[in-house]
């Protein structure tokens, strides 16, 4: 009876140790693979546009991909501020883009017009639409 319990056992230990073997691969598949976007600029009056968001009020994502993410970092890269690869997250290039252009904004003009705060929401959008369709 002992013989067929420790055959049990290996039986059942060799199993669990090549389905591990099998599962395991997926565990370590590596980094996702991040999407670049591509920017395509146009021109309404003296704002500018890059394809995938036209609005001024929603704030970019800073966890997630989203149209307005896409926007603004074309926006940012158009106006000369880099906000990394265009991948529609907001993460941490893009919020430092996002304050360099504030800071370069603010100092060009003389005072104070947008918070130096990395956010482009419905304060910053104009401001950048504008920056860059004047500057086409």
């Amino acid at each position: 009876m002992t013989t067929l319990r420790r055959n049990i056992a290996i039986a059942l230990t060799a199993a669990t140790l090549i389905a591990g073997t099998i599962a395991a691969p997926a565990a370590f598949a590596g980094p996702a693979v991040v999407q670049a976007y591509t920017c395509h600029y146009s021109e309404s009056g003296v704002y500018a546009y890059a394809g995938y968001y036209s609005g001024n009020t929603v704030i970019p994502s800073s966890s997630g991909v989203s149209s307005a993410g896409i926007e603004a970092q074309c926006l940012l890269k158009k106006a000369g501020f880099n906000p990394g690869t265009i991948d529609g997250v907001f993460g941490s290039n893009s919020r430092a883009a996002a304050k360099a252009f504030q800071a370069y904004l603010n100092d060009r003009v003389g005072y104070h017009v947008l918070d130096v705060d990395g956010i482009v929401g419905s304060e910053t959008w104009p401001e950048l639409r504008y920056y860059i369709g004047a500057h086409w």
